[in-house]
């Protein structure tokens, strides 16, 4: 029988090869200067191994699909593709910039850019790590730490590619920036480690869509890591969405340092993927600092969506606000664990966290932790968690209206979600996140309803 350490080398063998094949490419010789991160980085990933069932943090979450599978770091360039064949994932005519990943590489071509404020950047960050260190260095790699989490090492180790977007003081960009991250499927078991660094300086304002999407069915993995720094008096509005290929895993942390009297919100939407974790770090570092999160997943079949939130309160007179809803059907299984951390020092905090979850099948799954560590007595902090079914009255009292099963169904779930979307304030990507989910519920419930009717397992 084998031992342990080489069933995991085993596991990791991949990356070793990807990693030594990456250390001699024109792109990591580029930026040299990280040489001594990347390598600090991959010794943790192979110290670390892939987590199991048995730590804390990953009880309810097997990434042994993503061990077992040979990935490889994805080396196609962006060609082929046309502009109509994004326009299901992008937001129209909207006023800034998009920048297009395909694959994990730039594309010139796809992207947009209108002219931006004197000392604005929004660029790739290959271009970034060559022409901008210094505005880099201070802040890669500098919030996401890769000590205890092996997807973030193994990001930091591979990062080359993905997005920087840097705000000097006092600028106000009204417009939207829209990171899109396209995974092609085309080859079959390919990694793509997106990295994502957004500085806003003081007293700026921005609003930052990241897009993960699949445009056809595969197995791949993405390893996406994103860090935002916000300085004083400065607000960032950000917004995930993932809508990978029901096939693809696609593990990302995202880690939010901020400031006095800043303001950030966040906007995460998890509708694809067959394996997902989406791990969200906020430090409320100095006072007056206000944060909110607002999240929505919706899952079927045999998905897996595990959301893990953490909101630090380090210093005192902070707020922060976390609504996070789940809609689940067929086999599907979703997690959230939420902690609130209140410090010694962090008198006068104000918090409040709910999870919500609505099952419309009763092989659907959700393990919801919401969590409170307070270490000051002066205080206002609550939690909650609600699981539940559609409510039989409202049913009744809309099908007694003339609205069929399965429309009446539609709407109540609908309903459930509206309270999440109506948050997102760019009415562009409500329309189409609306479109997209509506699209995906009655689709649900008319399957679900033909079960039933066929003497099936039904809702």
């Amino acid at each position: 029988m084998k031992t342990d350490t080489i069933e995991a080398a085993e596991k990791l063998s991949t990356y070793i090869s990807d990693f030594e094949m990456f250390g001699r490419s024109a792109s990591a010789k580029r930026s040299d200067w990280l040489k001594s991160i990347r390598e600090d980085a991959f010794a943790q990933f192979q110290q670390l191994g892939f987590p199991s069932t048995r730590e804390e943090d990953w009880r309810y979450t097997n990434v042994a699909p993503i061990s077992r599978h040979p990935f490889r770091r994805a080396l196609s360039r962006p060609n082929g593709l046309t502009s109509a064949e994004l326009s299901n994932f992008t937001f129209g005519e909207l006023d800034g910039c998009q920048l297009v990943f395909v694959d994990g590489a730039f594309s010139q071509k796809l992207s947009t850019r209108t002219a931006l404020p004197r000392g604005v950047r929004v660029r790739s960050l290959a271009t970034a790590l060559q022409k901008d260190r210094g505005r880099l260095e201070p802040y890669l790699a500098k919030l996401a730490g890769f000590d205890r989490n092996a997807f973030t090492a193994l990001n930091t180790a591979f990062m080359s590619h993905g997005a920087f977007v840097y705000l000097p003081r006092g600028i106000i960009f009204n417009g939207i920036i829209h990171l899109l991250f396209l995974s092609t499927g085309h080859k079959k078991n390919s990694v793509t480690h997106p990295r994502t660094l957004i500085v806003a300086g003081e007293e700026t304002q921005v609003s930052i869509v990241e897009s993960h999407v699949g445009l056809e069915h595969g197995v791949y993995f993405t390893n996406a890591v994103t860090e935002i720094v916000a300085a004083r008096n400065s607000t960032v509005e950000y917004h995930k969405i993932q809508r990978e290929s029901r096939e693809a895993f696609h593990v990302a942390s995202l880690h939010v340092l901020q400031e006095r009297d800043t303001n950030f919100t966040s906007h995460s939407i998890s509708l694809g993927g067959a394996l997902v974790r989406n791990d969200l770090n906020i430090v409320l570092n100095a006072e007056g600092a206000e944060s909110t999160l607002n999240g929505l997943y919706v899952t079927a079949e045999k998905q897996h969506v595990d959301n893990h939130t953490k909101i630090d309160h380090a210093k005192p007179n902070c707020r922060s606000r976390e609504l996070y809803k789940g809609i689940l059907d067929e086999q599907s299984t979703a997690v959230f664990n939420g902690k609130i951390l209140v410090r010694m020092n962090a008198q006068k905090t104000s918090a409040k966290q709910t999870n919500k979850n609505l099952l419309l099948s009763d092989r659907a799954l959700v393990n919801s932790t919401p969590q409170l560590e307070i270490f000051a007595d002066d205080v206002k902090c609550t939690h909650g968690a609600t699981i539940g079914h559609l409510d039989e009255d409202e049913l009744f009292y809309l099908r007694s209206r003339g609205i069929d099963e399965v429309s009446a169904r539609t709407l109540l779930t609908y309903a459930f979600a509206s309270e999440i979307l109506s948050t997102v304030k760019i009415k562009p990507i409500q329309c189409q996140i609306d479109l997209v989910l509506l699209t995906r519920l009655n689709r649900l419930q008319e399957d679900s309803w033909q079960q039933t009717s066929s003497g099936g397992v039904g809702l």
